[in-house]
């Protein structure tokens, strides 16, 4: 069962659009704030304190905001869907909530809910029942506020290639090997990705580049090893690509841009 925390931090305005999440993901906002415009064009503003919450398959548009004199900052926490599903079992009767969600908190609540995680993570080997449970305590804490999250599902056409072309994201994928791998014909995949509206080249870009968006919050990887490792053939390759889909060059995510 898979879980990971991550700590993201931004120094520049930016918006993010089109930003596609393959497993449910939790943001806690810590620092300045977060808009999020939703496939269906409704509009949730987050601020310190408050969590959003994204379902696997949810398509967002992402604006972080940080403050006059600090840089934005969150936790950002993903979780497989057979964690997803270890937590729903405790829910019954409970209708899942659709699409993208806020919830109103404030700094303390948050991270009261973020502690135990944290300190799990630093503690060394804990027994794994132990382990498990602090880490669906924020789901149990979503469900407790009303957000109860879908259980499993067939995964969408996106989600399987974005999956497979995430296990190396360096290698040279190709339209007629990952169709192989899924067990279709190319003309049956790209029909398929057609209909839920991305072709396999706008996959394949968008994945490494929101990749590399990740790595530059998160890390402090330099730029030059987060282009190869996202499959980009040279750094610069990589910048303008960022710079054409984002508005903006990598580095400005770590230092405002002057």
């Amino acid at each position: 069962m898979s879980f990971s925390i991550y700590p993201i931090s931004q120094a520049t305005t930016a918006t993010f659009a089109e930003l596609y999440f393959r497993l449910t993901f939790l943001f806690f906002v810590e620092t300045g704030s977060k808009r999020v415009l939703t496939h269906d064009g409704k509009e949730l503003i987050g601020e310190e304190g408050d969590v959003f919450v994204f379902p696997p398959g949810s398509i967002v548009t992402m604006e972080n905001r940080p403050r006059l004199t600090e840089s934005y900052r969150a936790t950002g926490i993903s979780y497989s869907q057979e964690l997803i599903d270890l937590a729903a079992q405790s829910v019954n009767g409970v209708a899942p909530s659709h699409g993208p969600q806020l919830l109103k908190s404030n700094p303390d609540e948050s991270k009261r809910i973020l502690a135990p995680i944290k300190a799990g993570m630093t503690q060394g080997k804990l027994p794994q029942p132990v382990l498990t449970h602090r880490q669906l305590e924020p789901i149990i804490w979503l469900q407790s506020h009303g957000i109860q999250l879908q259980k499993s599902t067939t995964l969408d056409p996106i989600a399987s290639v974005r999956q497979l072309i995430e296990t190396d994201l360096a290698h040279p994928w190709q339209a007629s090997e990952i169709s192989r791998a899924l067990g279709m014909s190319q003309p049956t995949m790209r029909r398929r990705l057609s209909e839920a509206g991305q072709g396999f080249a706008k996959i394949l870009l968008f994945t490494r580049l929101e990749r590399g968006l990740t790595l530059l919050q998160t890390s402090s990887k330099p730029i030059t090893q987060i282009a190869y490792e996202c499959g980009f053939k040279t750094p610069a390759h990589f910048s303008d690509a960022f710079k054409k889909r984002f508005g903006i060059r990598p580095k400005d995510i770590r230092t405002p841009a002057k």
